[in-house]
């Protein structure tokens, strides 16, 4: 078991009440993983004191020195690959394969990131004087705060701590209590490349106490925000209050439509893979299935039959597919949007059960599950279900399956699988998604693209990752000179 405190100002330091929680394995709920503080307002407080305090020097230095440290903690978290791939399979419950993607998905944000330093700047713009120069530049904005979720837990804060610190700011964030370790990890990690003290601060606690304070505390320029619609709205109106920057990701309900010309084999691969990896705990997991009717049934079949063959259980354990839900109440979260889906009408294919064999009994394991004669306005057409649950959605036509696509109030990654090219480029015209995915899963994401979605997905405004994300640490300022005389 792993003990961790807060880190404030360079520092590790304990909750001021003294008071702690302890983590479990959800593959096993026998292990405690580690234990953490449980902090409040005051720690914050304090996090955004140091952070404000550490800003000036460090966004006063050249953004190439800032993205040598990133280069160096990139190496650092390469060296220490396995260590924390295993730390994240225990706490959050992926296995030893997308735990490891996971972190090298971070080595590899820190080296872009590190990289891209070398080319943040402004414009310089032609005047309509002679002896004029007319340009732009870029700043920081001073604190950032940082809300991140428990699905990614060391992919996602990356992907916002990178271009924050290369921009100059420095940063308070909030991990998810559910899985802290692998930020703080990150801290550490940035120390030793020698990130400046109070420069990055991380504050464990609930999230009303820790968030609320984060998002209301005038010293925090921007708050960037991954996790539930129902947090990120009020997170957005807290900000909106003072005209503070703003960035929201939120969920989805993603589709993936399989056209009656598509190759069904490629299709079930494509949809079996993003509904049940990651045991369907990411926000571009597929969770709606939109077939033609002509070819649902066998393509029904065809998944139900792949689901049955999916290998449940620990991540550490060889030949894993997929791993435990986070937690119980995500377990239980899940079980209850298949009962009433049945109890709406639709058919339950394959799997829906809590898996107790042998040593399951002490993890929280579903089967993966499929169920069609779903219709546009079940819940589970709807509402998101964080959880290898995936609805088969049975369609006329090619702009039925659209019109059912794009029937739900969020937008954020969207598949179609089909040999029509003319059918493939319609559907990324008229798809209401940020994230649009041809013949491929649609969870997933390219690390120099930039990433966000629409409608109650997001705030969408500034888009995450790739060169694009320094747009929302960053403000422009132009400058005019006259030298004519």
């Amino acid at each position: 078991m792993r003990e961790y405190q807060n880190f404030i100002g360079g520092e590790w330091v304990g909750a001021r009440s003294g008071q702690s929680f302890e983590n479990r394995n959800p593959a096993d709920i026998r292990e405690v993983v580690a234990g953490y503080p449980i902090s409040g307002a005051a720690e914050a407080v304090q996090a955004i004191d140091a952070a404000a305090a550490a800003q000036p020097a460090w966004g006063k230095q050249t953004s190439v020195a800032r993205g040598r440290v990133l280069s160096k903690a990139g190496q650092i978290l390469e060296g220490r690959k396995a260590e924390l791939a295993d730390l994240l399979m225990r706490e959050e419950g992926k296995t030893l394969a997308e735990s490891t993607g996971e972190v090298q998905r971070a080595v590899d944000i820190f080296r872009f990131y590190g990289g891209l330093s070398y080319t943040l700047g402004g414009q310089t713009l032609p005047h309509d004087l002679p002896g004029n120069l007319l340009y732009t530049t870029r700043q920081p904005l001073g604190v950032v705060g940082l809300i991140t979720p428990w699905n990614f837990p060391i992919a996602i804060p990356s992907w916002k701590l990178a271009p924050a610190l290369v921009s100059g700011n420095s940063v308070v964030i909030k991990p998810a209590s559910q899985v802290p370790a692998l930020t703080l990890e990150l801290a550490r990690v940035l120390a030793e490349a020698g990130l400046p003290k109070g420069v990055l601060n991380v504050v464990v606690g609930e999230g009303r106490a820790v968030g609320g304070e984060i998002a209301t505390n005038r010293q925090v320029a921007a708050v960037s925000f991954t996790g539930s619609y129902t947090v990120g709205s009020q997170v957005y109106l807290q900000l909106a209050q003072r005209m503070a920057r703003a960035q929201m990701e939120m969920g989805g309900k993603n589709p993936t439509i399989v056209l009656a010309d598509a190759d069904l084999d490629l299709a079930v691969s494509l949809v079996s893979r993003a509904a049940f990896g990651l045991t369907g705990q990411a926000c571009t997991a597929t969770s709606r299935v939109i077939v033609e009717e002509s070819v649902a049934p066998e393509f029904t079949a065809k998944l139900a039959a792949r689901a049955r063959t999916w290998k449940v259980g620990p991540g550490w354990v060889p030949g894993v597919e997929m791993g435990p839900a986070v937690n119980e109440q995500e377990l239980l979260g899940n079980l209850q949007h298949v009962q009433r889906a049945i109890d709406e009408g639709a058919t339950l294919v394959a799997g829906g059960n809590r898996l107790t064999e042998g040593d399951l009994v002490h993890g929280f394991f579903m089967e993966p599950t499929v169920i069609s004669g779903v219709t546009p306005s079940m819940g589970l057409a709807q509402e998101e279900v964080f959880g290898p649950v995936v609805a088969v959605l049975s369609v006329a036509d090619f702009d039925e399956a659209i019109r059912v696509a794009n029937g739900v109030d969020v937008g954020l990654s969207a598949s179609i699988v089909t040999r029509d090219l003319k059918k493939a480029m319609l559907y990324s015209e008229q798809i209401e998604a940020g994230v649009v995915k041809i013949n491929q899963i649609s969870t997933g994401l390219s690390l120099q693209a930039p990433f966000g979605g629409i409608k109650k997905s997001s705030t969408d405004t500034f888009r995450e990752q790739g060169a694009g994300a320094i747009d929302f640490y960053t403000r422009s300022k132009t400058v005019y000179l006259d030298y004519s005389s």
